[in-house]
């Protein structure tokens, strides 16, 4: 058997960010107010990440697609030859 002496919490960001919380407002709804704060910086950190990623992409995609439009060595020669085929 263990004597613990205090409870574990399952979520270690509450026991890390309870003190401020108190200590600038009315407890519950200012930690709401907090996550709330922390979850909107973590949206829109990874909202730029997966735009610059969507962007490689979409240069990758448009390489690739567009890559067919760039004159062949047979399609040159062809305008040497005044158009005429081999």
């Amino acid at each position: 058997m263990s004597n613990q002496t205090h409870s574990i919490s399952r979520f270690p960001l509450v026991r890390k960010f309870w003190k401020p919380a108190v200590a600038t407002g009315a407890g519950g709804t200012t930690l709401i107010i907090w996550f709330e704060e922390i979850i909107a910086f973590a949206t829109d950190f990874i909202g730029v990440i997966l735009l610059t990623v969507l962007g490689g992409l979409i240069c990758l995609f448009d390489n690739f697609i567009f890559k067919s439009r760039i004159p062949r060595r047979e399609d040159l020669q062809d305008i040497k030859n005044n158009g005429v085929k081999k």
